[in-house]
């Protein structure tokens, strides 16, 4: 792959081409202005302020600075630049000469960013206003319905809509059927009209229908904004009169094979289609104080390491398709990484600590609903503890060495109270809490050993691992699990892994993730939507979609 091909998502807003910011005290807004040249891959416009992967890397991007960068903001207004057009969704051409697995990967990083805006809202009282002053449709309309409130002009043109389903033959697929019921509780019958229709809902309907919160004449439209935006600010805690932190870019190093950043490596193994993460565990003198982490900004480990594990993550996901299986390790001290958790949760009310350890949270869940094979590998020298065992909770199976006749080189695990509070899945379950179903015997036996190293014996008498092999199997049994996992369908393990990880009672995020993503995966490549005559194949070219109209 060259340079020129590779997705980059980091950014700055010196480089922006489709999102502007703005700041008023507790005020952030982002006006989106896409680009119509600027779309990441050739053979599409971004008209109408319609939306590629590279809109969203963008606002990702403001996000997160806004998170770090910008401690005093709690209101976060999303609106438009373009006159009548708030935003028209998802570039339906982008979609019709994108690849399944492109269209896949696009909707994922989308729904991740939808759903990072409702996490800040919950976690650390960061507010999110959707100002929708113009046209807002599909994708633009699952942006707003991602914020707490919506305000839409009431100027007798702007309308929001959901018209995937008649107009595009797919669904809306970052979230909007979910958020209309599940959020918004938009009654069924009325949500099936608004989904069905292309013309969408306007002024006062769309408030009685639960569309959105408010609306306002283009007069007092600006008024009303601010008020809310305001009132918004009121309910968070975030500081008012604090330095942020500046986020630098990421120090990383790009091979043929391998991906290298300070705390994080991935070495890719071609031959046998997968890849070696390691998590460097945290080294030398750590701050204990917010003095010292204040100090540190960017540079303080967890954040440092949570910033280049979901680049890594995304880089992954996007590049190395056929690397289906990912072997997770760690390095480091075990000791050190429980004195970090026990800072962590120590501060974690102060809002730097509190959007690091979103940001943990949230790069997790990446690797959660990442379409690919997790094994965690516990070998000597690892540094699985408190916040690092995330990791091996994290995956398919664990797999730790036990060394009988060496216990100063037999690897342990730990765990820390930071593993039952710090980092809810997207089900609001514990990683804990998933593996044990939330059964108090388990979970307390656990918790009488927090703190503790954990051989591969305690540890699989506690039901934290797999597998406890010897020195005399563990070569053999880690490499026939690798080969065989490498060996079966990938598109049947995705189907596997995403069921078994998210076990237990469903919730608006999980039926995004796992119902809504799978349906609208599979619409993807029918012949309805992507075939000769498909409906996506066919928009703007004046041709009717041509569908296949049996019932699977």
């Amino acid at each position: 792959m060259t340079t020129s091909d590779r997705v980059e998502y980091q950014t700055h807003p010196s480089r922006y081409k489709h999102w502007s910011m703005s700041f008023d005290g507790p005020v952030a807004t982002l006006k989106a202005d896409f680009d119509e040249n600027a779309g990441l891959r050739p053979g599409y416009k971004l008209k109408l302020n319609s939306y590629d992967l590279g809109v969203d890397i963008e606002l990702n991007d403001a996000v997160s600075r806004i998170r770090f960068e910008h401690p005093e903001v709690r209101t976060v207004v999303l609106t438009s630049a373009k006159e009548k057009v708030f935003c028209s969704g998802a570039n339906i051409f982008m979609l019709g000469v994108s690849s399944h697995a492109w269209k896949v990967n696009f909707c994922k990083f989308t729904n991740e960013t939808r759903n990072g805006l409702e996490d800040s809202s919950t976690h650390s009282g960061l507010k999110f206003l959707a100002a929708v002053n113009g046209a807002c449709a599909g994708g633009g309309y699952e942006l707003a319905l991602a914020c707490d409130e919506i305000i839409l002009v009431d100027d007798r043109s702007s309308a929001v809509s959901l018209p995937e389903v008649p107009l595009l033959g797919v669904l809306p697929g970052t979230g909007g059927l979910t958020r209309i019921t599940d959020k918004r509780h938009v009654r069924h019958d009325l949500a099936d009209l608004f989904c069905t229709s292309v013309e969408g809902v306007r002024g006062d309907k769309a408030v009685a229908w639960r569309l959105v919160d408010a609306v306002a004449k283009p007069a007092v439209f600006a008024q009303k904004v601010q008020e809310r935006a305001l009132a918004l600010a009121a309910q968070s805690d975030r500081p008012a009169n604090t330095r942020g932190v500046a986020l630098a870019p990421l120090q990383r190093v790009i091979e043929a094979d391998a991906l290298r950043y300070s705390h994080v490596s991935v070495e890719i193994d071609r031959a046998k289609r997968s890849a070696s993460f390691t998590v460097k565990g945290p080294a030398g003198s750590q701050p204990g104080d917010i003095a010292g982490i204040d100090a540190a900004g960017a540079d303080w480990y967890p954040l440092a390491m949570a910033r280049e594990l979901e680049d890594a993550i995304l880089q992954m996901r996007t590049h190395e398709t056929s690397i289906g299986t990912w072997l997770i390790r760690t390095t480091g001290d075990s000791a050190a990484a429980l004195a970090l958790d026990a800072t962590l949760l120590q501060h974690q009310g102060h809002w730097l600590v509190r959007e690091t350890i979103g940001l943990l949270r949230r790069t997790f869940s990446r690797l959660d609903v990442s379409s690919r094979s997790l094994f965690a590998l516990i070998e000597p020298g690892s540094c699985f503890a408190g916040t690092l065992l995330e990791l091996a909770l994290a995956c398919d199976r664990s797999y730790q060495l036990m060394l009988p006749d060496d216990d100063a080189r037999s690897p342990t695990i730990g765990v820390s109270e930071a593993n039952f509070a710090l980092y809810p899945m997207i089900t609001g379950q514990s990683r804990l809490g998933r593996r044990f179903y939330d059964e108090q015997p388990a979970l307390s036996a656990v918790r009488a050993r927090l703190g503790q190293a954990l051989d591969a014996d305690a540890a699989f008498a506690l039901g934290l691992i797999t597998s406890n092999p010897d020195d005399i199997d563990w070569e053999d049994e880690v490499r026939i699990a690798v080969e065989e996992r490498v060996a079966m369908s990938p598109d049947a393990l995705t189907g596997l892994e995403a069921n078994l990880r998210f076990n237990g009672p469903e919730n608006m995020f999980t039926r995004i993730f796992g119902r809504l993503t799978a349906w609208q995966n599979w619409i993807f490549q029918r012949p309805s939507a992507v075939g000769e005559k498909g409906a996506l194949k066919v928009y703007g070219k004046g041709d009717k979609a041509v569908f296949d109209w049996s019932r699977v």
